[in-house]
This record gives C-alpha cells, structure tokens and sequence, in this order.
C-alpha cells in the first residue's frame, strides 16, 4: 500500500479556527481511520493549518516524511492561499479532498483553493465525500498507488541484456524518452555476461534446484536431447547469474534479449525469467523482480508500474491467437508466464503442482524447458505502453482469465504452440477494434480491478490514455 500525507486546512481568523478545529480533529481522525484500515500509512500534519507559517512548516514535515501522495483535507471554510503555501513546499502529487457537510462549507474551501492552483497551473486531483464511505477510500487509495508506482520509477534502473531481439521495434525505447518522462535509467549489458556467469555459478545449488523442481513440479519431460538435468541445469545457472547481475548492478527490473543467440546456441531463458517473476524459488519467498522477455523495454515499464500498483507478478505473454468461436484470447508466449499464474496461490508447491517442464520446440535449437500452465480463471487488468508517433499512450482495459474442462482447455491450447503457457482471456474489447488499434504483439496483466490506478498514473505522467471498452 501507499504512504500518505494528510494536511487539514482551516479559517485564518483566530477567532474563527479556534472554534472550529476541534471539529477538523474529529472529521481528519475519521479520515486517517479509513486509510489506515485499508492498509495505508498515514502520515498527519502537525496541526490544522491556521496561518501563514503553519502551512510552511506543516507541509514541509509531511514532505521530509517521504510519503507518496499529500492530500489537503478541506472540512470548514479554508483560506485559499495557505492551500498555495503548503502546495509550495510539497513536491509529492496533490489530492484535495472535502467533506460533504452542509453546516460547514469545506467544498468551498477545496473550490477556493483548486481554482487557485489552477491559475498557476499546479496539477492535482479532487474528491469529495465521507469518510466512511468504503468507495471514497478506495479512490483515494487508487490514485495513492498511482503515486507511489510513479515515484518508484524516479531513479530507477532498467538492464537491457542484449539488444532488438528479431527485428522488434516495439521492444525498443528511446533512453532519453525515459529519463524525461520517467526518470528511468538504462544500462546496456551483453548477453554474453549470462553465459559468462552462469558457467561461474554454484553447481550445488543447481543441482538443488533441479531436483527441487522434480520434485515439486506436476512434470519434468526429459526426452535426452532439448531437454536433459544437464540442459535444464544450465538455465537454472542462467538464473542464478541474472540474480549476480540485478545484485551487482542494482538493477531494479530487467529484459533479456533471448532470440536468436541463446536460443540458438546456448538455452532459452524461459525458466530464468519465469522465476525472476515468481515471488519464491528454491530457497523459498523472495522479492519479485520484473523480467521482460525479448529485453522488451516499453513491457518491462508496464510490468513494473503493474506490479508497484497491484502487489502482485505481472504477466507477460504474446496476444498469440482469437477462438472467434468461443470471443477469447489464447494470451501465450515461451516460458515468460510466472509460475504463479498457474494457481495464483502463496504456496509454491501449489502452484507448480499445475507446471509442467517440457522440451523446447523447434524455435529454440539450443534447448531448454518450456515452463507450460494454464493461468488461473479471475478478473484482471490488462495494459501495454505503446507509442504513436513518438508520443506513450497506455492501452487498458479488463477482462478475464477462463478455464474450461480439462478436454477442451487441452484442444484449446493445442490450436497454438502447447508446449508454452497459456492464459484464455475474455476482453472487454471488441475483437475488431482490439486488432485495429492495439500497438504491440505483447501484453501484460494482473489480477483485479485496476484500473482507477492506472488512469492515475496516466494522469501523473501525461501520457495518453487509450482506454478499450466494448461500450466504445
């Protein structure tokens, strides 16, 4: 969850803020209750803002506490221009937020005070209502989310390991675009330091490993040639030196090339990026870490503002094939889907009780398990920055995840490549507008309803958002 300032703003009259703030302390404890049960931290201003120095100072000791989002609390008529002093030493995003009573007009303190920013062209957002209102929170929350998601991408570090994987423009950003809409660095690695590490790695540890996924796997396939404990070991060690490289290079999320070179002639990294998504290996829970395949930049961007909004791995995979039939989507690509999708459970062995290894397929001469699930049926959020004419837009939309009986979710996933993990999604798009004006071959998902925190972000960042509804 987000970390959240909650300042209160009030009448500058003396005689007029001393009789009202004990009813400001009442309507921000109700307040900061809310947030706090949703699972917020609430950071409070000192005191009700009742003059000049009180704005400053209240401001700036909410800000010094780092929080995400700073929302102004207008429960009484407010003085305009305290709003526009505290808003000046506050650099996090802006909610005014007001009550709705009507003995005390605290919507027009926020009017007051929003027209006011307005004119200097301060953005922030507005809301209103109670407190209590389980809906209200979840807006307020939505939008902190947002700002905490934006802010995590401020001085963070994308590794691009190898470079345009097939021709894929859509897998390659402008580094300079990055950093100005962003603040995203990118550091350029060599595919070659996979191959290099991994020959460096612990064998111990991937033979543990190996015999860890036998056991607690629904399936190891070996078949004595693209798949074999020597093969399979090597992607582990691939694994292993991805974990070197994000720890020596601080690298807060990652992209691997792949194609051609390591699948040619070295292993896929299927089982590499499936557990650098997975929030646990071997060794038990660890922190989940963003790995896009085909080092496809403008993915891993979306999978790590997904997973900063939603708390959970975000998955990637190719919009691979239409059951005009059935009006859903086989979503499938190699290897790429966490091996959490498969049951969406916290316990591993749960979830790999539903994960198959298989041999690679044809594509991929150098071998290598596929890591093969069915995601798990559910609401999800799916969404993919893409650019037009230069410029990002987020594309977003709901659907959700299907699962059928056993003999046609079989025949289903044999129409495509069956080796791969697949996701049958039913979209909250027509198919024909989808196949129209969607801007790349991959997109990412996560489970729920997200989407008031990703219009959020758009608004954070100025980036357009292109929004499917079947409505439209």
């Amino acid at each position: 969850m987000a970390r959240i300032g909650v300042i209160s703003v009030s009448d500058g009259r003396d005689y007029v803020h001393g009789g009202i703030v004990g009813f400001i302390r009442a309507a921000e404890d109700r307040l900061v209750a809310a947030l706090t049960a949703a699972g917020h931290t609430v950071v409070r201003g000192r005191e009700p803002v009742g003059s000049n120095q009180q704005a400053v100072a209240v401001a700036r000791r909410v800000q010094a506490s780092g929080v995400d989002l700073t929302v102004l609390h207008y429960a009484v008529w407010a003085f305009p221009h305290f709003t526009m002093l505290a808003a000046g030493a506050l650099t996090s995003p802006l909610l005014l937020l007001s009550n709705i009573d009507p003995v005390q007009p605290g919507m027009v303190g926020m009017l007051a005070a929003g027209g006011a920013l307005d004119q200097i062209g301060r953005d922030h957002a507005r809301l209103w209502g109670d407190p209590e209102d389980p809906e209200l929170i979840a807006e307020i929350g939505a939008k902190a989310r947002a700002a905490a998601a934006v802010t995590s991408l401020r001085g963070s570090t994308f590794g691009r390991i190898g470079g345009r994987p097939m021709g894929m423009n859509t897998a390659v950003a402008a580094t300079d675009q990055w950093q100005r809409v962003f603040g995203v660095d990118v550091e350029e690695i060599d595919q070659w330091e996979i191959v290099r590490r991994a020959e460096l790695a612990d064998a111990g540890e991937a033979k543990g490993a190996r015999e860890w996924l036998e056991r607690n796997a629904a399936g190891v396939h070996y078949d004595g040639r693209k798949l074999t404990p020597e093969i399979l070991e090597r992607q582990i060690r691939s694994y292993l030196a991805m974990r070197d490289l994000i720890a020596e290079w601080h690298l807060d999320f990652t992209g691997i090339k792949g194609q051609p070179e390591l699948t040619q002639y070295f292993a896929t990294m299927d089982v590499t990026e499936a557990f650098l998504n997975d929030p646990y290996d071997w060794n038990g829970p660890k922190q989940t870490h963003v790995c896009a395949t085909e080092a496809d930049m403008d993915g891993a961007l979306t999978m790590q503002l997904l997973k900063q909004i939603a708390g959970t791995p975000v998955l990637f995979a190719d919009v691979r094939h239409y059951h005009a039939d059935r009006d859903i989507w086989d979503l499938c690509n190699s290897g790429q889907h966490a091996t959490w999708y498969a049951a969406r459970s916290a316990d591993a062995e749960e979830n790999l009780a539903k994960v198959h290894l298989y041999p690679e397929v044809f594509f991929f001469p150098a071998g290598g398990a596929s890591v093969h699930h069915l995601a798990a049926p559910g609401e999800m959020t799916l969404a993919r920055l893409t650019r037009k004419n230069g410029a990002y837009r987020m594309q977003l939309m709901l659907g959700a995840f299907e699962n059928y009986d056993d003999r046609t979710n079989e025949q289903l996933m044999r129409r495509s490549t069956w080796e791969w993990p697949h996701a049958f999604a039913r979209l909250d798009a027509a198919a024909g507008d989808f196949l129209s004006r969607f801007g790349a071959n991959h997109i990412h998902a996560v489970p729920g309803d997200h989407r008031a925190a990703v219009r959020a972000v758009c608004a954070l960042l100025d980036v357009t958002l292109d929004e499917f509804t079947r409505a439209s």
